[in-house]
């Protein structure tokens, strides 16, 4: 068997989909097809996510605390984000839903994910996974958890702190407290 690296950006992808589905039966050509990530990579992905402790031993449920842990204290180190050019894509961060209408900021301070459909202009922001942009078109939970994740990778203090606030209610909603 081949080492399994530390988490990877799909990872957190496919364990916020799984919270988003909360008790849900589900399968992992279900989360494959929907992420648009190969199977095989979802496989590694739940194994990953298992030997860190973000899955529980028969890889079907978020653990929550742990998850929450390593959102809220190390994403915004293990996959930083920089605003860059400006151009047309969709709002993530404090420009989309939750925080759009919580935080308060010009036309010309917005964050958006490149994309050919989008219709904001912003500062780009690389997404967390290549897939996301889409995935979270066709999600609306799914896509606040990517926001509110962005708002941490790149978000300023207050930001954060909403962010981190709200990603912490939103988990307790979907995931039990496990043991």
């Amino acid at each position: 068997m081949r080492p399994q690296p530390g988490v990877k950006p799909q990872d957190v992808l496919i364990l916020l989909k799984i919270a988003c589905w909360r008790k849900r039966e589900w399968r992992a050509n279900e989360l494959a097809h929907e992420l648009q990530i190969s199977p095989a990579e979802v496989s590694m992905a739940l194994e990953r996510a298992r030997r860190v402790g973000f899955l529980d031993a028969h890889k079907r449920s978020v653990m929550k605390a742990p998850f929450l842990e390593f959102l809220i204290h190390a994403v915004k180190y293990v996959f930083p984000a920089e605003p860059g050019p400006l151009g047309r894509g969709i709002p993530t961060a404090h420009s989309a839903p939750p925080l759009a209408g919580r935080i308060v900021s010009n036309e010309n301070d917005q964050y958006v994910w490149p994309h050919d459909d989008g219709e904001v202009r912003g500062q780009m922001i690389v997404p967390l996974y290549e897939t996301a942009p889409d995935a979270a078109r066709q999600d609306p939970k799914l896509y606040e958890f990517l926001a509110l994740i962005d708002a941490l990778r790149v978000g300023r203090a207050r930001e954060r702190s909403i962010a981190a606030h709200e990603i912490e209610n939103r988990l307790s909603e979907l995931i039990l407290e496990n043991k």
